[in-house]
């Protein structure tokens, strides 16, 4: 249980928006002493009560600019605090530089290399499915956490890398999660919130947790995800950019949708819209959101309709996506009709159900995923309340397990 010096220190280290990483930094500056006496994990457990800061108490209280008091004092929050992305770290820090590093100097070419990589694969995810590039993505990831913890780099270059190991890790997470590796991504978007936060990139950190939220929603986990969604909408902030708190907040939505709570998920998409509107030539969006549109919005306003059940709002607009979307890519295209398939069946259409059902079998066909195969395991139970339309009946008969 969270002691009321962890408290404080958790408050106060928030407060100036340091990761547990910058915060270890600070407090063996504060020392004296050369080396790193105290790293991330350290400041982790006196956070969560696991152990007492004792002799290191005066120099977390330097680091952070406030007298010892400031941190042995009790604590009565007037309401409970919201849920933060150090929940979700991983105990032990899988990013701990190696001691007495042995490897090349790191310089920022390196960076850029790599950085270079990092865009090939999340274009080639566009249009390929997680079970034809799982292999090559956590081959990039492993090499590039291994260039991190075994190569000597300065601090920005280091930051530098961070953060590339934290994009990657969204891709190769979400890669994983398509290929129904879904603890093997958990680790990995564990790992990429654990790189962005040391790199104090919030947004990096948001979108990857946002990630790990959305597949805890669709496996089963919508408590969890929840919390973690809320989490990543929390400590991004407001002075995210407009693109990412739409998609934090659209992340938002999905899990209470799964969650079963409408009204906070209808309020939810009607905040992201209100966010996306925001964006302008002034905005500065990261790169890796340059699929965060308004056509991506209406594709969740649409999920959730369906999901709901409410058909007569989500066929319009699933129908509107579809028209507007690249046929090159498959898997997305699969998946959208998936939910439209649902939402006729839902509007009580079974024949042009299974006409749509049929598509989404014969498009996803060679797609190596498994959330479209999934999809069209829920459709042809959704549709075999209907087993008695003759087009339905065809259908099922074709694709009996």
């Amino acid at each position: 249980m969270t002691s009321a010096i962890g408290a404080n220190i958790r408050r106060l280290r928030e407060e100036r928006r340091w990761s547990q990483a910058r915060l270890a930094l600070e407090t063996c500056r504060a020392t004296g002493i050369s080396g790193d006496p105290i790293g991330r994990q350290e400041i982790s457990r006196y956070e969560t009560g696991k152990r007492r800061p004792r002799e290191w108490l005066p120099f977390i209280a330097a680091a952070l600019g406030v007298p010892v008091e400031a941190l042995t004092a009790p604590q009565k929050p007037a309401e409970p605090p919201l849920p933060t992305l150090a929940d979700f770290l991983p105990n032990e820090d899988p990013l701990s530089p190696l001691r007495g590093r042995t490897g090349r100097h790191i310089g920022i070419g390196a960076v850029d290399d790599l950085q270079q990589r990092v865009h090939g694969l999340r274009l080639a995810d566009d249009v390929l499915a997680g079970g034809d590039l799982i292999r090559p993505a956590l081959r990039e990831l492993r090499s590039a956490v291994k260039l991190f913890r075994e190569g000597t780099h300065t601090s920005e270059v280091g930051r530098q890398l961070l953060v590339q190991i934290g994009e990657l890790a969204q891709i190769a997470g979400w890669i994983a999660s398509d290929a129904g590796q879904h603890e093997e991504a958990e680790r990995i978007y564990r790992l990429g919130i654990s790189a962005a936060t040391q790199a104090e990139d919030h947004t990096l950190a948001g979108n990857l947790a946002g990630s790990l939220a959305y597949q805890m929603s669709n496996t089963g986990r919508e408590g969890e995800g929840l919390t973690l969604a809320q989490a990543a909408l929390n400590d991004a902030g407001s002075d995210a950019p407009p693109k990412a708190r739409a998609l934090y907040l659209d992340r938002v939505a999905w899990a209470h949708t799964k969650a079963g709570e409408i009204q906070p998920a209808i309020r939810a998409l009607g905040e992201a819209a209100e966010a996306l509107a925001e964006e302008n030539a002034g905005s500065e969006a990261p790169a890796y959101l340059y699929w965060v549109d308004a056509g991506e919005l209406q594709v969740m306003e649409s999920r959730v309709y369906t999901e709901i059940r409410r058909p007569l709002r989500a066929v319009p607009l699933l129908r509107d996506v579809l028209t507007r979307y690249d046929a090159t890519h498959t898997r997305e295209m699969a998946l959208y009709l998936s939910w439209l398939a649902i939402a006729l069946a839902d509007a009580n259409e079974p024949e042009e159900a299974a006409a749509v059902a049929q598509r989404v079998i014969t498009i996803s066909a060679d797609v190596a995923s498994e959330r479209t195969a999934e999809r069209v395991r829920v459709i042809l139970s959704r549709l075999r309340d209907f087993a008695d339309v003759p087009e339905v009946a065809t259908l099922l008969s074709g694709n009996a397990a």
